[in-house]
């Protein structure tokens, strides 16, 4: 796992370093911040809640990179268990954009989860509880669309993929869609 950030994080090194000495390097331009993320809400036989702000840098016309932190809540009740689960967590990207407003992304997360499976009615009343309390390592990989609003701002649509499947990851067995607002400065 050590290996695999370091990897991500040594290749968006050399392509920021690669693509600066082609743009002139002229230093730090407060004008390619850019801030954004996603607010997820959902009610009903799940409850989901995720909120996912970001900060990044456009290096260039092509490169991107940035960090986050997140944080989700998933709870459910089957009428035997009541389920809840809690996340936590930083991410980096980079996003490699090959058309001016579709992007590819790379982002490993770095998630602590706080999981309890606890009895839920008269049925249950001698089951144990369970409780489970770790870190979670996520990579996920796919890409997007940045639609532009006017001015500044930019609709953000993604789907991406974890590809280290870690049974206790956010994203287990599932796409990720975001959906989002960026703005630059």
């Amino acid at each position: 796992m050590k290996k695999i950030f370091g990897l991500l994080i040594v290749g968006t090194a050399f392509f920021v370093h690669a693509y600066g000495q082609d743009s002139g390097g002229g230093g730090f331009d407060k004008s390619k911040l850019f801030i954004g993320g996603n607010l997820g809400l959902a009610f009903g036989t799940y409850t989901i809640v995720n909120v996912s702000p970001l900060v990044g840098y456009r290096f260039t016309d092509v490169l991107a990179a940035g960090v986050g932190v997140n944080y989700s809540y998933y709870g459910y009740n089957d009428g035997y268990w009541n389920y809840k689960q809690s996340y936590v967590g930083m991410s980096i990207f980079g996003r490699v954009y090959p058309i001016q407003q579709g992007f590819i992304q790379v982002q490993p997360e770095l998630n602590y989860m706080w999981y309890s499976q606890t009895p839920y009615g008269s049925n249950t009343q001698d089951a144990p509880s369970l409780k489970i309390n770790q870190f979670v390592p996520s990579l996920l990989m796919g890409g997007g669309a940045a639609i532009p609003t006017g001015g500044s701002g930019a609709i953000t649509i993604s789907v991406m993929y974890d590809v280290l499947q870690n049974q206790y990851s956010p994203y287990y067995h599932q796409a990720v869609y975001g959906f989002g607002y960026t703005v630059g400065f």
